[in-house]
């Protein structure tokens, strides 16, 4: 995974802040982003959406040929309105909403000795059924791997232990996570 640079951040949540504002207020897609050379690599993010310091939405994508730009514009809108675990954000809503991105890594298959919760995020995967949480979650929650593995698995919508059966796919990434709290307005 490539590092980021402040202004690559700022960047990206400017850009997130932009596709969530145009979703909310018409529910139209953000067409024109940054053309910084650093984002138009291809990538994977996750956009978290709090307001009021609770969660309000949170979409993501997988490392792809994607350019990272395009995936932070696409899952921003995405969290505000998709999320089918919320009502679509309010106009109203959106001076207290937060973001928070999560720039993932590459995934790489893992052994459940080979997990650091808090540092590494989890896919377990099992034929169709796929669940994905990012490395936060385990450190927010103070899980070991082996926790982190089973609610992995209930996350995918299979039993808790299903990461032991020899036709389930562990794999394991880091992420780049900073918010709009890393940057206050100045």
């Amino acid at each position: 995974m490539f590092s980021l640079g402040s202004s690559e951040k700022r960047l990206l949540l400017a850009i997130a802040r932009q596709a969530v504002t145009k979703a909310v207020q018409s529910g139209e897609s953000l067409e024109k982003f940054s053309n910084d050379e650093a984002l138009q690599r291809p990538g994977g993010a996750f956009v978290t959406l709090r307001y009021r310091g609770r969660l309000r939405g949170c979409v993501g994508q997988l490392p792809s040929k994607d350019s990272l730009v395009s995936v932070v514009a696409h899952c921003a809108k995405s969290a505000a309105l998709e999320d089918p675990r919320f009502e679509a954000v309010r106009i109203d809503e959106l001076p207290g909403i937060e973001i928070e991105l999560s720039v993932l890594s590459q995934p790489a298959h893992a052994t459940q000795q080979e997990i650091e919760p808090g540092k590494h995020g989890l896919i377990v995967s099992c034929g169709w059924k796929r669940g994905v949480l990012l490395p936060q979650v385990a450190a927010q929650f103070h899980w070991n791997a082996e926790r982190f593995l089973e609610e992995t698995c209930v996350k995918a919508g299979l039993s808790k232990n299903a990461w032991k059966d020899a036709g389930t796919q562990i794999q394991t990434f880091t992420a780049e996570v900073f918010s709009e709290a890393d940057f206050p307005a100045a």
